[in-house]
């Protein structure tokens, strides 16, 4: 055998090995559930039925994907990111029934639905009565957002004094 093509016949098993390393770079990822938490609010996610994803472009041009709790967690922690509109930025969000996962934009949505934070906005495959498209979802949720401000950190509170004196003072 040609001394080459012995070589050739060694590396290709390590370039096959070095190609499964290659990170997914579409599409949806798979959620440890009840051990990955939310980005936005920090739950953990739980519910099968009403949880996003957000896959995006770093500054190195990296895909990074983000899991959320809820909708309307994805929607309000991506507004003001500003590559959202990107055609590489993708917005995955869970099929209320299936749980399987849907092009956010592309789903219609039924609102009254119990989820995480309480945006009750559930994802369907199919246009169902009532239901409503993307934006006008995302346009519900920011409202919703701007009226109960569920994301809203406490105000620091001041510390209470001690009641009990310090033996000694």
């Amino acid at each position: 055998m040609d001394a080459q093509f012995r070589y050739a016949l060694l590396l290709l098993p390590l370039l096959w090995l070095l190609g499964g390393c290659n990170q997914q770079e579409h599409g949806a990822i798979e959620v440890h559930w009840d051990r990955d938490s939310c980005e936005r609010c920090r739950m953990v996610l739980s519910d099968r039925q009403s949880s996003a994803q957000v896959r995006y472009r770093d500054e190195r041009q990296r895909s990074r994907v983000m899991l959320f709790d809820d909708f309307g967690c994805a929607v309000v922690w991506l507004e003001d990111k500003p590559w959202k509109d990107a055609l590489s930025t993708e917005f995955w969000v869970n099929a209320s029934g299936s749980g399987e996962w849907l092009d956010a934009k592309k789903a219609y949505y039924l609102g009254g639905g119990q989820t995480s934070m309480a945006y009750g906005l559930l994802a369907f495959a199919k246009e169902q009565p009532a239901s409503m498209a993307y934006e006008a979802a995302r346009l519900q949720v920011l409202a919703i957002e701007a009226r109960d401000n569920l994301h809203t950190p406490a105000t620091p509170r001041t510390p209470i004094p001690s009641v009990n004196p310090v033996p000694g003072e």
